[in-house]
């Protein structure tokens, strides 16, 4: 798998990234095993993974991997800090139990204090003594820019870090820590239905030298095509928790971008989702994408897209069918 320099560091990563936030909820043990096994016999190098996954066990199983299954060494590993679990059911509901989804929430919290308390949970549970990428989860309005960026200077400096970066941020936000602070990474959703970091996001990251990793670029599984005939029982349409998200995208824009990726699959001899992820690779200033995959199958559907080559009028036909409206 080819290697690009992420912004003007010199940090260099798969142009697919593997996201593990399937894993503990919807991919088991050996299947991750598996993934992870294939993705880096591909030539991958990018690996995310998050505390927040399926409640810390994404994180627990990647460790258990690590040196049983594949040396961590292997792997450019990225991490995030800022969001905490709050409990929201009264204390006598939860006297008989652990919190459960369905009672806690997240909150974001930047503060000094819980992202080094997080980064050091996460390094202890990973079985490592760094990560290589290691971002801000989210925008915290009640935290100061310096505190968050003395705090990163401070994480890279202490060499439990070695390249700083943010989630969630929107281009003035990213643009004024970038400004003070060593970030080099900026995750983002963008896909073919999810354009609008093109507008400020995107200029304001390589402004300052800032690679961007895409995120969600197959838009919850809507450009892989899954949808077109209905909502299948297994697919995130038909789950309670993301059904909502996913049918309120399922727009007249999405049926047109879809379609169109079908006709080009149909083409080029592959399928919907590698040319969405294709398209997204060759955007200007994609350093890569993290792409989640439930099993074996899904991973080499996606791995696929990395030999894919768009034909010019093939890319800029997805162009024009995916704007959006002034």
């Amino acid at each position: 798998m080819e290697q690009r320099t992420v912004g003007c560091s010199g940090l260099r990563v798969s142009r697919i990234g593997l996201a593990t936030h399937t894993w503990g909820s919807q991919t088991d043990s050996d299947d991750a095993a598996g993934q992870l096994v294939a993705f880096a016999e591909a030539g991958g190098t990018l690996v995310e993974t998050s505390p927040a996954y399926s409640g810390g066990i994404a994180q627990r199983i990647l460790a258990d991997l690590f040196g049983d299954v594949i040396g961590r060494d292997e792997f450019v590993l990225s991490g995030s800090a800022g969001v905490v679990a709050q409990i929201d059911a009264p204390l006598a509901e939860l006297e008989s139990g652990v919190p459960t989804p369905e009672t806690t929430r997240p909150t974001i919290d930047a503060s000094r204090r819980t992202l080094l308390r997080q980064l050091d949970r996460t390094l202890l549970e990973l079985g490592t003594d760094h990560l290589d990428i290691w971002t801000v989860a989210a925008w915290d309005p009640r935290t100061p820019l310096d505190e968050i960026a003395a705090t990163l200077d401070y994480a890279v400096r202490s060499g439990r870090v070695r390249y700083a970066g943010v989630s969630g941020f929107g281009a003035w936000q990213l643009a004024s820590l970038a400004a003070i602070a060593p970030v080099v990474v900026a995750q983002t959703a963008y896909s073919l239905l999810a354009r609008e970091a093109e507008d400020d996001f995107v200029p304001a990251a390589r402004h300052h030298g800032v690679g961007v990793i895409a995120t969600a670029p197959l838009s919850g599984g809507i450009l892989t095509g899954k949808y077109r005939n209905g909502v299948p029982a297994d697919s995130r349409g038909a789950d309670e928790a993301t059904a909502a998200e996913i049918r309120l995208r399922l727009d007249d824009r999405a049926t047109r971008v879809v379609d169109a990726l079908v006709t080009a699959a149909d083409g080029l001899g592959t399928s919907p989702l590698a040319v969405a992820l294709a398209w997204i690779r060759d955007r200007v200033g994609i350093a890569s994408m993290f792409v989640g995959a439930r099993d074996i199958g899904q991973l080499t559907g996606v791995m696929a897209a990395e030999t894919l080559e768009l034909p010019r009028a093939i890319a800029a036909a997805l162009d024009d069918v995916s704007a959006r409206a002034e």
